[in-house]
């Protein structure tokens, strides 16, 4: 009655005597089954048939009746395939041997990888970074950081040193920028990048150096260490076409002593003329000082971002944090004023709850005067990022944003306040003063004239003339260069050659061309002119257009204009690409590693800089 009505448990079975499997806790005999001959399932209590202990069928029953358990005593027991196949167990004996192609092909990636995303050169001797190499391949062994540290990164930087050598060696005509910069070492640098075209119109720009430059910063040490740089790099000082600078007094006379062409930095020149038009105005000068205590408090209040947060989600802003200035970024403080005025109610709501913060409220006048400020800088905050990019032509647009500001950016409105206008007027009348330099406006003119999208939109009737006949006596010029290379030929005949030649129907001819060869500058004057007004008549391409790559297709079409193209539209309106360099620095030369070497920084930044 027993087995009827009540299953038995599994304190009824006994396990097998003298078993270490973990099978058994599934399976059992009875207790009066003393010889223990019938194997009983725990779970069905079926009868399972095994002969001298051997566990297959017990764990094949488990898998067909019962998955759950089967899969549990699968976890317990552990059974994985612990035979090593022959290649496992080849490579985890044999590393590779240090000559061989594979061990080169991995070391070389691992001192890229360091060169390129800038990281310390102890990462080949973390952990971390060891065992991630020994997953991927563990025949792999990782040098020494020694080895990375004086033998690997110093044939890195010889062969990509040597690429661009190559490189520039082809180079017609090119520009650059410089700029100077302390370490957190207080260590003195000065950077300098190249610009230029190739003859398939591609602009490129190469980190030359990040030179160690511990001389006082005169204009006269200045210009000797640009002079040797560009010289080091075999590279001819006719050919640039300009340097780019910001307006430091240091750099201005260091590039009149070399007798370079040199343009000011527009975003410095920008940043100069908006701290111009705002400095000496109390009411400007207090709703930036609420602006600052503002930002100052909700970041140093955890609390207070908090409660910000709370209301913006209540009055459906955008959740954005406060923004603080950067005093040599002018866009940082528009930045700043325009997210006060973005959240000022929000704002008012939180510091109103608290009695002791009441007096960080803006009053009406200070809003007023911020939204003044904000709509004289506000649509001039896109100019600078925009011409500060390298890889794409900005020159050409300096002039034609000059008109912009001019005509419809800063352009008196009615419903302007007063202090709005004076800040535009301001900002204007010192901008056109900075680039009425007669050597900046041919220069701006020769690239806007170039660009296929401007062409003479933006250069003043009375300058129109002027400007198309400097392009042709350059056209004269360019070819004039290219042909005395090639115009140099043998002419030594003997007398008796002369006696012996015959003379054929075609010399007659040849000897009229001999004749005629007086009038060939005639010619060539006459050819230059009409590719030049054959140019003048293309209609200009779209505003968004690549002028580079309308000259790829069209160079065939304008030789001559085209080389002109190469030496003026490689010109980078801004000296960020050198400030870039000192961003690089600081990502390199880190609180962690400040003990680098002048040298080895410089060899550092020459490769995140230029390994592709």
């Amino acid at each position: 009655m027993r087995d009827e009505e009540d299953p038995p448990q599994k304190s009824d079975f006994v396990p097998k005597r003298k078993s270490k499997s973990s099978i058994w806790d599934y399976f059992g005999y009875k207790k009066e089954d003393v010889d223990q001959n019938e194997v009983l399932c725990m779970e069905c209590h079926k009868v399972v048939a095994t002969k001298h202990g051997n566990t297959t069928n017990l764990s094949d029953h488990l898998k067909r009746h019962h998955k759950a358990l089967y899969d549990e005593y699968k976890a317990k027991s552990g059974c994985q395939q612990k035979q090593t196949n022959i290649c496992d167990a080849f490579a985890s004996v044999t590393p590779y041997q240090k000559g061989s192609q594979r061990q080169k092909e991995i070391t070389d990636a691992i001192t890229f990888h360091i060169a390129k995303d800038m990281l310390p050169l102890n990462t080949v001797a973390k952990e971390g970074f060891k065992k991630m190499i020994r997953t991927l391949d563990r025949r792999y062994v990782i040098p020494s950081r020694t080895y990375f540290s004086q033998v690997a990164i110093k044939e890195l930087y010889e062969k990509c040193k040597s690429k661009i050598e190559a490189e520039l060696s082809h180079v017609e005509y090119y520009a650059t920028t410089t700029d100077l910069w302390s370490s957190r070492t207080t260590e003195p640098y000065m950077s300098l990048t190249v610009h230029f075209i190739t003859e398939d119109f591609e602009l490129k720009s190469r980190c030359l150096q990040t030179a160690f430059f511990p001389e006082s910063h005169t204009a006269e040490n200045i210009a000797e260490a640009l002079r040797e740089a560009v010289s080091a790099w075999g590279l001819d000082e006719t050919r640039q076409v300009c340097i780019t600078t910001d307006n430091a007094a240091n750099m201005v006379k260091a590039a009149d002593l070399n007798k370079w062409t040199r343009l000011q930095c527009f975003g410095h020149r920008l940043h100069l003329a908006i701290e111009n038009a705002v400095k000496k105005d109390g009411r400007i000068d207090r709703a930036i000082g609420v602006c600052k205590k503002l930002v100052s408090h909700f970041s140093h209040s955890w609390k207070a971002s908090d409660a910000l947060a709370k209301v913006q989600k209540e009055l459906s802003l955008p959740s954005h944090c406060l923004i603080s200035e950067c005093q040599t970024r002018w866009g940082s403080r528009q930045m700043m004023i325009s997210r006060i005025l973005e959240q000022q109610q929000a704002l008012t709501q939180v510091l109103s709850a608290d009695k002791k913060l009441r007096h960080l409220i803006p009053t009406w006048q200070d809003i007023d005067v911020l939204e003044s400020v904000s709509k004289s800088l506000g649509p001039m905050l896109d100019f600078t990022d925009a011409l500060s990019g390298d890889e794409y032509v900005s020159v050409s647009f300096v002039k034609p944003v000059l008109q912009l500001f001019n005509t419809s950016l800063l352009e008196m409105r009615e419903e302007d306040t007063d202090l709005t206008k004076n800040i535009k007027k301001k900002m204007l009348d010192y901008l056109n003063e900075k680039y009425e330099d007669d050597d900046t406006q041919k220069l701006l003119d020769m690239a806007s004239f170039l660009d296929p999208r401007f062409k003479m939109d933006f250069i003043s009737a009375d300058k129109k003339t002027q400007v198309k006949a400097t392009v042709a006596s350059q056209m004269m010029e360019c070819q004039e260069k290219s042909s005395c290379s090639t115009d140099v030929e043998p002419n030594v005949t003997s007398a008796t050659q002369a006696k012996k030649a015959k003379k054929s129907l075609g010399s007659f001819f040849k000897q009229r061309e001999t004749e005629a060869k007086g009038d060939s500058s005639l010619t060539l004057k006459d050819a230059l002119e009409a590719e030049l007004n054959t140019y003048l008549l293309t209609p200009p391409i779209d505003k968004e257009e690549d002028p580079l790559a309308w000259w790829k297709v069209h160079k065939l079409s304008f030789p001559h204009l085209a080389r002109l193209a190469r030496k003026y539209l490689c010109i980078p309106a801004t000296s960020s690409p050198s400030e870039r360099l000192f961003s690089t620095s600081g990502n390199i030369v880190t609180c962690q590693r400040t003990c680098l070497k002048p040298a080895k920084v410089d060899r550092l930044v020459f490769l995140a800089k230029n390994l592709e």
